[in-house]
């Protein structure tokens, strides 16, 4: 027991302990700002959610991970598709899209359960050969593909924009048919552009409705992914309707300047000026941000970096491919949601519905990421080559 001890991961889970303490403060200053009594008490469910989640990340650690991704992993990958068709079925219908089903989101946790199938089929010791060249590129599309399709039907793009990633830096490491995993990152990225391109000239002023018409025909985008990239492209054009709640949030973080406005001192939030819907979930990075300023904001990201930085020691020194798999898996998958959250809020990216990791308010997808970083400290503890 002191050996495990001595190989816990502390500054990792100190991170992660300070992440949920920060993310508690942000979600009980911008449920304050609610007109709603049950948002109120929101950062005691947020604290309530973090301590199960605490029971299952300690649980995972203590357990020799690779236990429960040889028994494990093809199961769970499985009932993850069974739970994704069934939000598709029986979900509960919100904004226009099903992604719950009963209090949980199906999506969020069919991304760890892609994760650990992925690390338990290429990280086997005995892996055959086959897999690292184009058939096991096939079958790492297929892992991949089912789920990525199942979740977009919800529909849920951003999910799958952090979806993909992860996976693709999980199948890039294990040295699946390298050339084609490039190929595919340029084909995706031609047609990102592609698809921005085409909304710019459909969207631009002065274009004829005829004109739009006919390329929008050839857009793979619903019509409140086609506002939102409008938005990202044209964020001044309509900064009272469609472009409203970008303004604000940018609003929101500069205002707090170097030093912040102080705990639950944020204007934008408690004047109503930035949009409660979103405000303790996918923007709460603005009410952070004012009420911390630039040094919390600074704080925060390295925090953040105190978090992952050690999640990617884990899996360069791990002994066995499965644990260097899931934990660089897990890295990448928190990377890409801080990553995009915080650049969709200051207007880098087009604004999509991604919580930020520890700080929004979201059960499963705290219980998730929680989850997700046991298996990383279980790898720690049980999977590192000594004095590497």
């Amino acid at each position: 027991m002191l050996d495990k001890l001595k190989r816990f991961n502390w500054l990792m889970f100190a991170a992660m302990l300070a992440l949920v303490a920060l993310g508690t403060a942000a979600i009980y200053s911008a449920g304050n700002a609610r007109t709603e009594a049950v948002f109120h008490s929101m950062w005691k469910t947020n604290l309530s959610t973090a301590a199960f989640g605490l029971a299952i990340y300690l649980a995972l650690s203590f357990f020799d991970y690779r236990r429960y991704l040889n028994l494990l992993a093809a199961p769970a990958y499985l009932f993850s598709l069974v739970l994704l068709v069934a939000v598709l079925l029986v979900g509960t219908s919100t904004y226009g899209g099903r992604r719950w089903l009963w209090f949980f989101q199906p999506s969020e946790v069919a991304k760890l359960c892609v994760i650990a199938a992925l690390a338990w089929i290429y990280g086997a010791a005995n892996a055959r050969p086959w897999l690292r060249k184009f058939p096991g590129f096939l079958v790492a599309a297929a892992v991949i593909g089912v789920p990525a399709l199942l979740i977009l039907l919800e529909p849920d793009l951003g999910t799958m924009l952090v979806l993909l990633p992860a996976t693709l830096v999980m199948l890039f490491v294990a040295r699946v048919w390298r050339r084609g995993l490039l190929t595919a990152a340029c084909i995706a990225a031609i047609v990102a552009s592609a698809v921005l391109a085409a909304v710019y000239e459909a969207e631009r002023p002065g274009v004829t409705e005829a004109r739009r018409a006919a390329i929008m025909k050839f857009v793979p985008l619903r019509p409140h992914q086609v506002k939102r990239v409008k938005i990202f492209l044209f964020p001044d054009e309509d900064p009272h309707a469609a472009g409203y709640t970008l303004r604000q949030a940018m609003i929101s973080i500069g205002s707090g300047g170097f030093a912040g406005k102080g705990f639950r001192k944020g204007e934008t939030n408690h004047l109503k000026y930035l949009p409660q819907s979103i405000s303790m979930n996918d923007f709460i990075f603005c009410v952070y941000a004012e009420e911390a300023g630039f040094v919390g904001s600074v704080a925060l990201l390295a925090l953040f970096g105190t978090l992952l930085v050690p999640c990617v020691w884990t899996a360069y020194v791990a002994a066995d491919g499965r644990g260097r798999l899931v934990s660089i898996g897990v890295s990448t998958l928190v990377f890409a949601h801080v990553f995009i959250n915080i650049a969709m809020s200051i207007g880098l990216v087009p604004i999509t519905g991604l919580p930020l990791p520890f700080i929004s308010a979201g059960r499963t997808f705290l219980v998730t990421v929680m989850a997700g970083l046991g298996i990383v400290q279980s790898v720690s503890l049980h999977g590192r080559e000594n004095d590497r």
